[in-house]
């Protein structure tokens, strides 16, 4: 272990449990078992007035008879008596203090009991684990400061886990033995002491492999952003589970834990930006985490997969094209070791059903297997096995699983197809041996699909943003505030290098066929009234206007509906339709959004997202998560777009959202028009703060 800031809460030498009590089944006498269970080898005192001595300690008054300053005192006590006992550890200078309750009062006054502990712990320095939290498990330190019994067993491996919910901490830290952890905290509402505080400690600690996050909300964005670049730098790879994504779930977290959900498009592009695996429920999560603790990396390619039943190859891979985990495209040695080795009539492909009579199957399971690892296009190899305790074959597959695990430097992964199958002795084998168990075909592709999107991760080039020179006459268009209208936002997209039709500003008739001869028949006017922010809402846009007479038409149609400020522009060559926008978040700063466009934009909810600024290589990765991609492609003869026009266009926007950063509450160009000639912002709306 190395020295922290964190180091007085999560690893002391001395600890007092305020709230110590001698009656089994309560908090104050739980967390003095578990420290003891936990192999606690610091000072340890019992501080509670009724009593003389619990479990062999003599039990001390209050925290101002103690022999010395703790480094950590727990909190086993009701919320009344919270505050008092906070300021008598903060006079006593104790560094670091644990908290059980919730923190709430009835008909509490303001400030609220919560923000006065806070107050507290800030003035003195502490460290603050909770408060309405169920402590931690540091294994490196073996300290158990938890108040509630657990059949746990003493034992440090690769994970770090911090999760805001109670819940989440007891179900991942007391159900499964192979996931093997060095620090579990159940954090809270982190009155003090916040995920990237406890996400940076994790990052200091050699035994640290992967580290998985359950999170309500971020409550210091900039160390948490700074935690997750460490994380990235460090080659720690990040899980997440992020709830409030829904506008439900977020009003939820809300009055759970008291804190304001952030937009999760942020969330999304924050993650997307450091690296972070994000997970939705905690099978897959505890797949994920399970599969990355060993520490083995993917290599290039794909997976090389082996199985014992046809049927359930063809459900594996129905599932993993379900999943986007491709397979290895295995070259003609290994087909020729496969096609050596199968019984007659098994084909020599991969995914592998490699089951013919059963004689000598381990043999043959393993040589296959093992040929499937080593191919160059294998990034790691899974066993599709339902593994069960008592069982001649499992044994045997297991044995395989070992000896190919002995014989690569790639993952060797076991993935059972049913997720209840009854196997923990024989997974808990393989999972000592490094051979990870996953549970659940969908989960463990998941974990997979996670597996190799981290390794591309890591060999991610750097993308600066473009240097640009912008015009200073932006500054004075922007000094305005409120809406920019179509000629000023025109005028600052092609500030920013960002292409937008030939036009012109008219109010009158005359003007609007000059203008149209001007630029080129045919046209689009729109009108350009004050006010007016969606125009096709108000049927203020005509197109294709191919004649002077079409023109003058539409121009006095428009003017006596809606006003004499009409604006002519040229029509763009037909192409597939994009939108960019910007979503300021209070957070994380401007995110920038990509998705279909047109009418396209609210039917598909087809988007990607990533924070401002950022490079062509950040752009074509949203491009390609587009589901709208194939089309930008080429299909049916169509031309490709040109993709360097493109994602050049999508990184000079970028900059333009982190240089008005601050300065706007919305910025929306759709569609943008792109085709093999380039790209075309055809309508754009900026309003300012």
């Amino acid at each position: 272990m190395t020295d922290h800031a964190l180091t007085p809460l999560l690893a002391p030498h001395s600890i007092a449990v305020v709230g110590a009590s001698p009656r089994p089944d309560t908090p104050g006498h739980d967390v003095l078992r578990m420290l003891a269970r936990g192999g606690f080898t610091g000072r340890l005192y019992p501080v509670n007035p009724r009593y003389d001595s619990i479990e062999g300690m003599p039990c001390f008054s209050s925290l101002r008879h103690l022999p010395e300053t703790v480094d950590l005192t727990i909190m086993s006590i009701a919320n009344a008596r919270l505050e008092d006992a906070m300021s008598e550890a903060a006079a006593m200078q104790v560094r670091s203090a644990v908290i059980f309750a919730s923190g709430y009062l009835d008909q509490d006054e303001s400030p609220r009991l919560t923000e006065r502990l806070t107050a507290i712990a800030r003035a003195a320095g502490m460290s603050l684990c909770g408060g309405n939290c169920m402590g931690y498990y540091n294994e490196m330190a073996h300290v158990w400061a938890c108040g509630f019994p657990s059949p746990r067993q003493p034992r440090c491996g690769g994970i770090t886990l911090i999760s805001h919910a109670g819940s989440v901490f007891g179900v991942l830290a007391h159900n499964d033995p192979r996931l093997h952890f060095n620090l579990l905290v159940s954090s809270g509402q982190e009155l003090v002491t916040t995920a990237a505080d406890y996400l940076d400690y994790a990052l200091e600690q050699p035994q640290t492999h992967v580290i998985g996050l359950f999170l309500e909300t971020i409550r210091d964005p900039a160390r948490f952003t700074a935690a997750l670049a460490k994380a990235a730098m460090r080659r720690v790879p990040v899980v997440a589970l992020k709830v409030g994504r829904t506008e439900a779930s977020a009003a939820l977290a809300v009055s759970h834990s008291g804190a304001m959900a952030g937009n999760d498009a942020a969330y999304e592009a924050l993650f997307d930006r450091a690296g972070v695996i994000r997970v939705h429920d905690l099978d897959e999560m505890a797949c994920t985490l399970l599969l990355l603790q060993g520490g083995r990396r993917a290599s290039a390619g794909g997976l090389a997969a082996i199985h014992d039943s046809g049927g359930e190859r063809e459900m594996v891979v129905d599932l993993a094209h379900d999943a986007k985990v491709p397979f290895a495209r295995i070259g003609e040695q290994t087909v020729a070791v496969l096609r050596a080795t199968l019984d007659y009539g098994l084909d020599p492909v991969n995914p592998l059903d490699a089951w013919g009579t059963g004689e000598e199957f381990v043999a043959s399971f393993s040589t296959c297997f093992r040929a499937l690892v080593n191919d160059p296009d294998a990034a790691l190899g899974v066993f599709f096995n339902d593994l069960r305790d008592g069982s001649y074959l499992s044994q045997g597959f297991a044995a395989v699983c070992r000896e190919v695990h002995g014989q690569t430097t790639k993952p060797v992964v076991l993935i059972t197809n049913y997720s209840q199958v009854r196997h923990d002795r024989v997974a808990c084998e393989l999972v000592d041996a490094d051979v990870p168990v996953l549970d659940g075909t969908v989960a463990g592709l998941k974990a997979i699909r996670h597996l190799l999107d981290y390794r591309d991760f890591e060999r991610r080039p750097e993308d600066p943003p473009p240097t640009l020179n912008i015009d200073p006459a932006a500054g004075h268009r922007l000094a305005r505030g409120g809406a920019l209208d179509e000629v000023d936002a025109w005028s600052l997209l092609r500030d920013y290098g960002i292409a937008t039709p030939a036009h012109a500003l008219v109010s009158s008739a005359d003007a609007a066929v000059a203008a149209a001869q001007r630029v080129g028949l045919p046209v689009a006017l729109k009108t350009a009234m004050p006010g007016i922010l969606h125009k096709t809402e108000v049927s203020g846009v005509r197109l294709n206007l191919a004649t002077s007479a079409a023109v003058r038409a539409a121009y006095h149609t428009m003017a006596e509906r809606l006003g004499p400020s009409v604006l002519v522009s040229a029509m763009v060559p037909s192409g597939i339709e994009l939108a960019l926008g910007v979503l300021p978040d209070p957070q994380f700063g401007p995110v920038v959004m990509l998705a279909a466009g047109g009418v396209l934009i609210e039917m598909l909810q087809d988007a990607r997202y990533a924070l401002a600024p950022f490079g062509a290589a950040t752009a074509r990765r949203m491009l390609e998560g587009l589901r709208v991609h194939s089309l930008l492609s080429g299909r049916r003869g169509a031309a490709p777009v040109d993709f360097d026009a493109l994602a050049a266009t999508i990184a000079r926007f970028s900059v333009l959202a982190w240089d008005l950063r601050g300065l706007v509450s919305e910025i929306d160009v759709n569609p943008i028009i792109v085709g093999a000639q380039g790209t075309t912002a055809v309508d754009a709306l900026i309003v300012m703060k």
